[in-house]
């Protein structure tokens, strides 16, 4: 909801926080479709540990854990294709992304013997309809 300069966001886990006018719309879209992505992974039976992770190095939109497995997922959301999406996550984003996990792993040393993987998701709302495509293992870390 809006008042004086700000715009106040909710994200799937009902916390609020405070965006400036600036990029409103872009900002609602992309939270719209970080809430979208973590509802699908819970429905797969993912457990959330973090969102919006930063680092020195970048962010991670979100951290999930399936069984022995902790996946850093990176959300991108469109209103043009799955195809213009998915091509989005640079080289230097699959980097940035890797760095930031070694960052969280070497705070949590409880996930230092799971596998980790790193996912995409690609969130499309275009004409009031939302599609979602979930690349698992979307690029491999030592290929970096």
């Amino acid at each position: 909801f809006r008042t004086s300069s700000f715009i106040y966001l909710t994200d799937y886990k009902s916390s609020i926080f405070f965006l400036p006018m600036d990029n409103t719309k872009r900002m609602k879209l992309a939270v719209y479709g970080e809430s979208c992505a973590a509802n699908l992974l819970e429905s797969k039976g993912f457990r959330i540990i973090a969102t919006n992770l930063h680092s020195a190095y970048g962010e991670v939109d979100i951290i999930a854990k399936q069984e022995d497995t902790i996946i850093f997922v990176e959300v991108k959301t469109r209103s043009s294709s799955i195809e213009n999406a998915l091509k989005s996550v640079s080289l230097r984003k699959q980097q940035k992304l890797v760095r930031t996990a070694q960052v969280f792993l070497s705070k949590n040393p409880e996930y230092e013997d799971f596998y980790t993987r790193f996912d995409v998701i690609a969130v499309v709302v275009n004409n009031h309809k939302t599609e979602i495509k979930h690349l698992e293992e979307a690029f491999l870390p030592e290929l970096l």
